[in-house]
């Protein structure tokens, strides 16, 4: 019988952070369930320090988000695709790859269903993985030609009005052309990974995570001709608040800016990436199918 220092196999990461969605309910059980396995798989285990600070788990070193960069060879996050929104965009660019782990339903990030992890950890831990790079955007507001707030999205940018008020009127250009103005309830600038969240449901297309480019999708648009549209990766996209009450700008619908008349909010695809890690044999169809319930052929298809 091997003890929990002897790893079962070799191992392609050997220091682990585990990041939960610490309100959840159970999560103390599973953090300790994921830390237990990667300590027999002969890792070296920490807590995110936010997640330790809110768990009653004492059991191992802390460290912050960002301190993984050099020090952290594979994140972990148990929870669902909204937490796994907010660590990409805080670990973006630091060579820390994710494996999203999920305690409800499937997510289309965290794919790893917890019943499974046992099995599936295990070789990912061992190297046995499909690696996913995923592109995020990087908005500035600028008022009065100042800077008032900067951001990093991994699904999209959202420029909306609140529930209360009418429509919004955005003047929108591309690397300095003009576009359209448009008045609607707003405008969705997404990423291929966002193109299945808010873009989706507001008639958006979507995007294979592999597509080079970034989606706008206007919101109830008031022309029916105004259409969603894929911009190359290298488009720079600028809105500008033309009229309207109560206008903001989400980022990945987790952060936010109030907006005012003259305000302009310039998105562009950023520099930095996310690797996410995905078992072997990972489709994007597949999760797509069960997420969308779409009809499935027979097995002998």
């Amino acid at each position: 019988m091997l003890s929990l220092s002897t790893p079962a196999h070799p191992k392609a990461f050997g220091r682990i952070a585990i990041v939960g969605k610490y309100q959840a309910d159970g999560i103390e059980d599973r953090l300790r369930e994921l830390a237990k396995l990667a300590i027999g798989e002969g890792c070296e285990v920490f807590l995110e320090a936010a997640t330790a600070a809110n768990t009653p788990i004492t059991d191992y070193p802390h460290k912050k988000i960002e301190d993984f960069a050099g020090s952290i060879d594979l994140a972990i996050v148990l929870g669902g695709d909204g937490t796994m929104l907010g660590i990409g965009r805080q670990l973006a660019g630091s060579q820390v790859p994710l494996v999203g782990v999920n305690m409800g339903r499937l997510g289309y990030m965290t794919d790893i269903p917890i019943q499974d992890v046992q099995t599936i950890l295990r070789q990912i831990i061992a190297g046995e993985y499909e690696a996913d790079e995923r592109t995020l955007l990087d908005a500035v507001v600028l008022r009065n030609g100042t800077e008032i707030n900067r951001a990093l999205a991994l699904n999209d940018v959202v420029v909306n009005r609140s529930g209360i008020s009418g429509m919004v009127e955005l003047a929108v250009k591309v690397n300095g052309s003009f576009m359209y103005n448009q008045r609607s309830d707003g405008l969705i600038v997404s990423t291929p990974t966002g193109s299945t969240a808010y873009a989706l449901s507001a008639g958006g297309p979507i995007l294979h995570p592999r597509v080079a480019g970034i989606l706008l999708v206007p919101i109830a648009p008031h022309a029916l001709s105004n259409r969603p549209i894929v911009l190359p990766q290298d488009a720079k996209t600028s809105i500008e608040v033309i009229s309207g009450r109560e206008v903001i700008v989400n980022f990945d619908m987790q952060s936010l800016t109030h907006l005012q008349i003259g305000d302009r909010i310039e998105v562009r695809q950023s520099d930095k990436t996310i690797t996410l890690l995905h078992p072997r044999g990972h489709s994007d169809y597949k999760t797509l199918r069960e997420k969308l319930h779409w009809n499935e052929y027979p097995s002998t298809f």
